[in-house]
């Protein structure tokens, strides 16, 4: 078992109990999936660029990452329907929580002047986004194969519907969050 699924039954699960006055152990909020998503938009041109991204989204989820399409044409972006635009991999339960550990614990705070995060990031369902401009902060990265800097977008899915819930949840997951109120 990951180490923070371990963390969050033993010492998460009952601290949110206490806080929200929960009268069953399943109306606590947890972290139900995590989502990577790269968006390529020089692939129109060459479709190399598409496979190194893929590449290195798998190295840094630890997962295969999908190619995802377009769903409409652009003709200003001269993208058509279908055509391949990115890369996206979603985790679910162990590889999950590794890498949340490997966020929270070992990229964030390689990341040059960090702050923290900002907490109106949340969507108003709960979910929080952050986008990171750089790939090379991920220790799984080997610098000198990287061949372009590109950024990805990173979505904490909880399976609550309130901000503020889901805001304590990543807090006790130790999420390096700004102080500061939620929109």
């Amino acid at each position: 078992m990951a180490r923070l699924a371990e963390e969050f039954k033993k010492n998460i699960k009952p601290k949110l109990i206490d806080k929200f006055n929960y009268n069953n152990h399943h109306q606590v909020p947890n972290i139900t999936k995590i989502v990577l998503n790269m968006g390529i938009g020089e692939a129109k041109e060459d479709e190399k660029l598409l496979n190194k991204a893929q590449e290195e989204l798998t190295l840094i989820a630890g997962q295969k990452a999908i190619l995802t399409k377009a769903r409409k044409a652009i003709a200003v972006f001269k993208i058509r329907e279908g055509m391949n635009i990115g890369v996206s991999v979603t985790l679910r339960n162990k590889r999950m929580y590794e890498f949340l550990d490997r966020l929270i614990n070992i990229t964030l705070p390689q990341i040059r002047d960090f702050r923290g995060l900002s907490p109106k990031s949340f969507d108003g369902n709960g979910n929080f986004s952050l986008g990171v401009k750089e790939q090379i902060i991920f220790p799984e990265i080997n610098y000198d194969k990287v061949d372009k800097i590109r950024g990805l977008n990173i979505t904490i899915c909880t399976s609550t519907n309130n901000d503020n819930e889901a805001m304590e949840l990543l807090k006790a997951f130790n999420m390096p969050f700004v102080e500061g109120k939620i929109n």
